[in-house]
């Protein structure tokens, strides 16, 4: 921000080329800026004031081209300043305080503009010196003071003058050559932060699918076991007119091993059925394989898009300071919005506002539990037998996915897909632990979640509440993960 001697300049410059000025128009920039527009002698003149805390000035600058919806304060000046002569721009006291003077026919104004660093701020006086409005809230930088109340200067000592950084620039680019330095510092820190970001994400972003890759490993090596399946399948076979139902094991001699082969049985099946169960074991385990292989591709697709993305920032910060537009056209990339989207140490689970209740509305029962992922999409849990029926049966819709517990008896889990085909693996691994939590089988260390279109799930006609049948779809052999199911329980937004 300007130190004391540079405001002292400063204002000494306006006060020499801006007297009696008629201020035309005031445009707000950001949330912390104020351009006014002067008029005199035909000419215009773009006086920007700026409460940064860091970048804190009073400069010139060239006519605004963007500008946001104007804040309270931009308003109420608007409303009463436009059309006034500047009749006196001072410092008040020996602080970085400038007093700007406002003359009318009707009335008068002092506005004050304060540089206290984090506590910088915009002030109105009426002619009687009471305080009628500012840009940031009292409570945030002056609390001693009200608005209607009586205006005080802030104690403490004095600040130090400090040095004039455009010593050497004539008063006649004096207010110019503190904006241009100001916009680029502005804009240093604006890429400084942006690529902080991306970076950050894209930390925890590897950090992620390294944990990912480990365990798809492990489950690698686990789906490996599908050929010992097939071997004692085909061994089976061969020694099958031995079995008898009810044994518990058999053993084969594997000719090609030179070694007898034990294959335990189930003694409630029968031996066709034994055998049965073995090639489908296989070929559950080959599947499943086949999955964790493709995921491992995708993984590394992943991998090699990070790649992609920290090139691109390499490359933005060749430049010292890196380019604003540069990082900019980095961070504006949808892959690049996502990752830092869900990365984002500030973002927190949307909530929906409370809708009151109508005598239309559901009961309770037949109501779903609502969850949304970090995707944005909803996921629904079913209540008992009769809102699993309702949910899978009549709420769900197009595209949206079945997810059911292999096996085990437990609520009936959709992601709503709103039309998506593909949801994002996080969104998927989400549902597949809610669909886990709300089965017999919560407290299981992992389990096969069955995943399935909406349209390939059908109730059989006269078939008990909550009974439904799949046709097709696919398992996800999904490893419990305590911190994901805490942080989707935790949107739940709606009963």
């Amino acid at each position: 921000m300007l130190g004391l001697l540079e405001l002292r300049r400063a204002v000494r410059v306006i006060r020499e080329g801006f007297l009696k000025a008629r201020l035309r128009r005031i445009t707000q920039l950001d949330v912390r800026s104020l351009v006014l527009t002067f008029e005199a002698s035909g000419v215009k003149s773009h006086l920007l004031l700026s409460i940064h805390p860091e970048f804190a000035r009073i400069c010139l600058v060239d006519p605004p081209e963007k500008a946001v919806p104007p804040g309270s304060f931009c308003e109420y000046v608007r409303a009463h300043l436009i059309g006034c002569c500047l009749a006196g721009i001072d410092i008040r006291g020996d602080d970085r305080q400038v007093r700007i003077d406002f003359r009318a026919r009707s009335c008068c104004f002092v506005w004050i503009f304060s540089i206290l660093g984090a506590r910088s701020n915009c002030y109105l006086l009426d002619a009687g010196g009471k305080i009628v409005h500012c840009m940031r809230p009292l409570e945030e930088t002056r609390r001693e003071l009200k608005i209607g109340g009586e205006w005080a200067d802030p104690r403490g000592a004095a600040p130090a003058e400090g040095t004039d950084r455009w010593e050497g620039v004539p008063d006649a680019f004096y207010l110019q050559e503190i904006g241009k330095t100001y916009a680029q510092l502005e804009n240093k820190r604006k890429a400084e932060l942006m690529v902080r970001r991306i970076e950050h994400a894209i930390r925890k972003e590897r950090s992620f699918l390294q944990r990912k890759f480990a365990n798809l490993q492990e489950d690698l090596e686990a789906a490996r076991e599908a050929e010992t399946f097939r071997q004692k399948g085909e061994l089976l076979k061969h020694v099958l007119h031995n079995v008898r139902t009810g044994d518990s094991e058999i053993w084969a001699t594997d000719y090609q091993a030179g070694e007898s082969v034990e294959i335990p049985l189930d003694p409630k099946l029968s031996p066709a059925a034994n055998l049965e169960s073995y090639f489908a074991r296989y070929q559950k385990e080959s599947r499943k394989e086949k999955m964790i292989r493709q995921q491992l591709k995708e993984l590394e697709s992943a991998r090699a898009a990070l790649n992609g993305i920290e090139a691109l920032l390499a490359k933005a910060r060749e430049q010292e300071p890196p380019a604003v537009s540069d990082v900019e056209g980095i961070l504006s990339q949808p892959a690049v919005l996502r990752l830092v989207s869900r990365h984002s140490a500030n973002r927190r689970p949307e909530r929906r506002p409370i809708k009151p209740a109508s005598k239309r509305e559901l009961p309770a029962r037949l109501r779903p539990k609502r969850y949304k992922t970090e995707e944005g999409l909803e996921i629904w849990v079913g209540r008992g037998d009769e809102g699993n029926d309702y949910l899978t049966t009549r709420l769900a819709r197009g595209n949206d996915l079945f997810f059911h517990l292999e096996g085990y008896p437990g609520s009936h889990v959709i992601l709503r897909t709103e039309g998506h085909k593909e949801p994002s693996p996080s969104s998927l691994l989400d549902a597949c632990e809610l669909a886990v939590h709300f089965s017999r089988l919560k407290t299981a260390g992992s389990a096969d979640v069955h995943v399935a279109a909406i349209k390939d799930v059908k109730k059989p006609k006269g078939a008990k509440p909550g009974l439904v049948y799949v046709r097709g779809g696919k398992t996800i052999h999904l490893r419990r993960d305590a911190k994901r199911l805490q942080d989707i329980l935790a949107t739940r937004f709606d009963d």
